[in-house]
């Protein structure tokens, strides 16, 4: 009997990401598609869009994954760093199963990037400290323990060269600043050095879309810790969210 596709959807500060996720082999099952997300990126207008995205992709059964960059604790959002601030005390997983009348798991979108990369990525069996840090419009962090996610870290967050680190060492920044890459990873290289002496964990995975281009700027990064290119890049939002979604429907 096939295995039945759950949506998953990953919301980021530039597009909105979809697709129907095989959980069984934790990948995307036919297209992945996408849409701008809406400035302002208000409730009522992100959710439409969601909507939207939902019905383009009919046939996923049991509850919808929704990855969204925000710190979540049960479907509501309690931080807007990189979304509108009316989010702030929004209970999304509702406004999300009115819209897509199905139930919804919302999530912090790193969080969930770290669950795709742990069970079938770049993570897949490791032991000890692991620390995902997706690289885009910020920078999103997901701290596993042997495998068990510590949820809702805001390690971006985290000052680096007296500033938020999302701030100085992002793919956002990185393209507003026209860096090239030593330039870039130098500021990277900083980031993961204070991470390292707060948690000395024994892995770091990058990912984000800059990820894609990990061989071109791996030789420049340093850390005592070994570095590891995230599998799922874009996906991985996407791939988590729906992950999730299916083990706490189990």
């Amino acid at each position: 009997m096939a295995t039945p596709a759950v949506l998953g959807i990953d919301v980021g500060g530039s597009s909105i990401k979809a697709g129907l996720v095989n959980v069984a082999a934790g990948r995307v099952s036919g297209q992945l598609i996408a849409a701008p997300t809406p400035t302002p990126s208000t409730p009522p207008a992100l959710i439409q869009v969601i909507g939207a995205l939902g019905a383009q992709l009919p046939g996923a059964l049991g509850r919808v994954g929704v990855a969204f960059p925000s710190v979540i604790k049960g479907g509501t959002a309690y931080t807007a760093a990189n979304i509108d601030a009316r989010w702030i005390g929004t209970d999304g997983a509702a406004l999300a199963e009115r819209t897509l009348g199905r139930p919804v798991l919302f999530l912090n979108d790193a969080d969930a990037a770290g669950i795709a990369e742990m069970r079938f990525g770049s993570g897949r069996g490791c032991k000890g400290t692991v620390i995902m840090l997706t690289f885009g419009t910020g920078i999103g962090s997901a701290l596993f323990t042997d495998g068990r996610l510590f949820p809702n870290t805001e390690f971006g967050h985290l000052e680096v060269a007296g500033r938020d680190a999302e701030k100085w060492a992002s793919a956002r920044v990185r393209t507003a600043e026209s860096l090239d890459f030593p330039a870039w990873v130098a500021r990277v290289n900083d980031y993961l050095a204070a991470m390292h002496r707060l948690f000395w964990p024994d892995v770091f995975i990058l990912g984000g879309a800059v990820s894609e281009r990990f061989q071109e700027f791996a030789p420049l990064l340093k850390s005592p810790a070994e570095l590891r290119p995230a599998h799922f890049a874009g996906q991985a939002g996407v791939v988590g969210a729906a992950l999730a979604a299916a083990e706490t429907a189990a």
